[in-house]
Formats: structure tokens, C-alpha cells, sequence
């Protein structure tokens, strides 16, 4: 999807604060953030548990939701040994759904993209994602793109948002990080890069609000006057002394 990367250098120590006005990239999450999949995903689970027997409803997702789905395995009593399984049950449900991007998400990174570099660090499968991104006409938009295979440890590790910086080649102060789960928000802070969360479709909205990302925004359409409000307040500030 991307082009190809150099050797990866090291991640250059971030500063002790970070100066929107100072910020080169801006990095999405994909589902919830960029895309509407919360329909699409809740119904391939639903369809995955009813074939394993397991008796859980939209409730008990709901409750337990997180975007590494191995720990909805871990609550729901799948055993590892089956969760290659359900993996495979999932996606198959999964094939046959056609969500919808979030409202705004054309506008904003076509918007974005004149003034950042973009990226994406998503928990989402490598090939249902680029497959995504070539139907959408976004498979040129992000200069880097982490995807779930791509690190041994997942959201909300900081690990996936650390090789996207190796990959841009930029300190974690010279990114911010946008998402729509607390997972997000916690990766974001554990490298060191700021946050902004986007209330999305998932039922996760009372913990998001909790999760202390810089800015909280009801819907993606915010993001760019948002960027310049940061930038603008950020470069007053340094100016002022």
C-alpha cells in the first residue's frame, strides 16, 4: 500500500513537551475513527459466537469491547487454542459487510493532507484493511501504515504507534495520534505522542471521555479547525516567551 520505507532509523527522543505548531503528522486509527464499522464488526461477532456456542448478545460485547479481540476472546471463554478459529469465523462473516466511511473522513484527510504527513496505526487485519483503504482510494494517502500483524504486542502498547514513528522517521512530539477507544488514547500517551479522541460508533464513549486525550471531539469534522487552533495557541505561546 505504501511505498517502500528505508532502513528504519531510531526514534529520535522526544521533547519535554510537545508544540502542536511544531507537529509534522497527524496518525488515524482505521475503525471507528475513519471508518464506520461498528455495525459491520459487532454482527461478524454475533455470527462468530453463535457458530462456537458461546451465548453472548450485542450486551455482552458491548461490555466488554476492546480493540485487541483477543481480549473479547479471553471474556467471552474462547480457549486459545481456538482462537485461529474464531479468527477465521469472524472474517468470514465479516466478507460479506460493506461499511460505510465516517461522516467527514474524505473531506478532512484531503484537508490534512496539504499540510501533514498522514499515517495509520490500526489494530485491524493487514488485508481486510488495504483492501479497505483500494475501495475507498486511499491506498496512496498514508505515508506509513501499521497494521495488526505488523507488532508483536497490540493496542493499547505503545509498540504499533512506535514503528509508524520508525517508519516516518519523526519524533513522537512532531506527531499526534487521532483514535476513537481509550486503547488509543493510552497507546498515544505510552510513546509519548499527543492525542486527540474522536467520539465514534463504538460503545466505548464514557471511557474515551476518561482517557485524557488532549482534545475531545464529537465528530471528525472538528479535526481540522481543531489542528489550527492547537498550532495557532502553541506558536502565540512561544512567541510571548
Amino acid at each position: 500500500m505504501a511505498p517502500p520505507h528505508p532502513k528504519p532509523k531510531r526514534i529520535l527522543p522526544a521533547a519535554t513537551t510537545i508544540e502542536a505548531d511544531r507537529v509534522q503528522a497527524v496518525l488515524f486509527d482505521w475503525d471507528g475513527t475513519l471508518l464506520d464499522s461498528y455495525h459491520a464488526d459487532s454482527t461478524a461477532y454475533q455470527a462468530m459466537f453463535k457458530k462456537l456456542g458461546i451465548a453472548w448478545g450485542i450486551a455482552e460485547l458491548e461490555k466488554h469491547y476492546s480493540p485487541n479481540w483477543h481480549r473479547v476472546y479471553r471474556a467471552a471463554g474462547i480457549p486459545k487454542e481456538r482462537w485461529a478459529q474464531a479468527d477465521q469465523l469472524w472474517r468470514a462473516a465479516y466478507a460479506s459487510l460493506r461499511p460505510a466511511l465516517m461522516p467527514g473522513t474524505r473531506r478532512v484527510l484531503r484537508q490534512l493532507a496539504g499540510n501533514y504527513v498522514l499515517g495509520l496505526v490500526t489494530s485491524g487485519n493487514r488485508a481486510r484493511v488495504r483492501g479497505q483503504l483500494r475501495k475507498f482510494g486511499f491506498a496512496q494517502v498514508f505515508r506509513a501504515a501499521v497494521f495488526a500483524e505488523d507488532a508483536q504486542q497490540r493496542k493499547p502498547h505503545p509498540a504499533p504507534l512506535k514503528l509508524a514513528l520508525v517508519r516516518l522517521q519523526l519524533r513522537a512530539d512532531e506527531c499526534i495520534y487521532v483514535g476513537d477507544s481509550p486503547e488509543d488514547i493510552e497507546m498515544a500517551h505510552r510513546a509519548g505522542v499527543r492525542a486527540i479522541a474522536v467520539l465514534g460508533p463504538f460503545p466505548n464513549h464514557k471511557r474515551l471521555r476518561a482517557a485524557g486525550a488532549s482534545e475531545l471531539l464529537e465528530s471528525l469534522d472538528e479535526l481540522p479547525a481543531t489542528l489550527r487552533k492547537m498550532r495557532s495557541a502553541a506558536a502565540k505561546k512561544r512567541r510571548n516567551g
